[in-house]
């Protein structure tokens, strides 16, 4: 299987829950700047028309696209793993939680916090608006050790949006003391700690690259 991924993106998420598993991918890094991948310098718009990762190459071939679905991918390809979710209300409460993310966190919350060229009203009104995501998910992990009872691939997508909170001070974990402690026990699990390792030292690569070509 193929990840194209860029550093500390959302795409991270597939790299944990394949950590998690024991297992790993072809991991193929594309320049989120550039669009270029960066092993052959192709354009990257030639896999994915939107130019966003994840992307995943299955064995056979087939291209999948959108983080969620990728993720339900790996954890059906990876069933006896345990990452996923059994058939029923609670793969639908996994996939409540994935959407969760992706469409309150990820895009509401964070997207427009971490865009540079975001004016500061709306800005100020994301947080207005959307930090309440964050109070409905300390009430929901309060004594609770994962999103479901156990560790999904849900928990990978979480954990890796929530480490955007590196970059985006106005958000005060301190507030949510729930998140806050999921958020530092995730960063000690060793899939999870692997990941972030190797992907900070991408990233800080990829922050060269782009102040030498300036």
């Amino acid at each position: 299987m193929d990840l194209y991924f860029s550093p500390l993106a959302c795409s991270m998420a597939t790299r944990i829950a394949l950590y998690e598993a024991g297992q790993t991918a072809n991991f193929i890094e594309v320049d989120p700047k550039t669009k270029k991948v960066l092993k052959d310098n192709s354009d990257f718009h030639a896999i994915n028309a939107l130019g966003l990762v994840p992307v995943v190459r299955t064995d056979d071939g087939a291209i999948l696209t959108e983080n969620a679905a990728i993720l339900q991918h790996v954890a059906e390809k990876l069933a006896e793993a345990g990452i996923g979710a059994k058939p029923g209300i609670e793969r639908s409460r996994l996939q409540q939680w994935l959407c969760f993310i992706g469409t309150e966190l990820h895009k509401g919350l964070f997207t427009p916090l971490l865009g540079k060229a975001v004016p500061a009203e709306v800005k100020s009104y994301t947080l207005e608006k959307y930090l309440s995501r964050l109070e409905h998910l300390d009430r929901h992990l309060k004594g609770r050790q994962f999103l479901l009872d156990h560790f999904t691939v849900a928990d990978a997508y979480l954990t890796t949006v929530l480490n955007w909170s590196i970059a985006t001070p106005m958000i005060d974990f301190g507030k949510y003391p729930a998140v806050k402690d999921y958020l530092e026990r995730m960063k000690k699990r060793p899939a999870v700690a692997k990941a972030l390792a190797e992907e900070f030292e991408l990233y800080k690569a990829e922050m060269a690259r782009h102040k030498a070509a300036a």
